[in-house]
């Protein structure tokens, strides 16, 4: 998978938005390293929440040409910059300012893609709607997590594939466990030690649908 161009961002803008970082190249790395998979599965619908600066889901939109890119963030600036990083590399990508996905149901995309915000924080420092939104966890870093992981079994398709990226204060068993009662099973696509963080990317799907 090609890494999209960023020339076009101006660097003062990032003061607003978050910087792609190693999370987020690891995300995409997750992916080219599905890429087999992810073709076989013919996505039509696919959605990134949070999208920051849209490098993720406009690398996605590169390799995938066929497929409707969705895309999400609270913050409008990300939501902006999203949308002209995509032009900037010849993606469409759909982009609404909302609150994770909370605007979608009846379960549509095959793909969904989240980098969220796990950095373990003070409650309060979850309910910005600025670039402190894309680090602010809560506990344990998953006040935001969790409330995606409510919404999925809405907005995923029955053979669709959700990707997250998790650190190990988010304590990655938890959220494996709360998939499973919602009829999920887990498989690490990636994962890496980053400073003193080890960072890593689980996907989900239902077993029946997984070929």
């Amino acid at each position: 998978m090609e890494t999209p161009y960023q020339n076009h961002i101006d660097k003062a803008d990032f003061d607003h938005v978050y910087e792609p970082a190693e999370d987020s190249f690891l995300l995409i790395d997750a992916l080219e390293k599905d890429l087999e998979f992810l073709k076989t599965k013919k996505p039509l619908l696919c959605l990134e929440v949070g999208s920051g600066s849209g490098v993720v889901i406009t690398a996605f939109g590169m390799a995938f040409p066929g497929t409707l890119c969705f895309s999400t963030d609270i913050n409008i600036k990300a939501c902006v910059m999203t949308k002209s990083t995509a032009q900037r590399n010849n993606v469409i990508v759909e982009t609404v300012n909302m609150d994770l996905a909370s605007g979608f149901v009846n379960n549509k995309f095959d793909i969904v893609l989240f980098n969220p915000p796990y950095v373990v924080t003070d409650p309060e420092e979850c309910k910005g709607n600025g670039i402190e939104a894309s680090w602010a966890g809560g506990v344990k870093g998953r006040e935001v997590i969790d409330r995606l992981l409510a919404v999925i079994p809405k907005i995923l398709s029955p053979s669709g594939v959700f990707y997250i990226l998790l650190i190990e204060e988010n304590i990655p068993n938890e959220v494996i466990q709360i998939m499973k009662r919602h009829g999920y099973i887990a498989e690490t696509v990636i994962q890496r030690k980053v400073r003193n963080e080890r960072q890593l990317v689980l996907k989900f799907y239902k077993f029946a649908n997984y070929d």
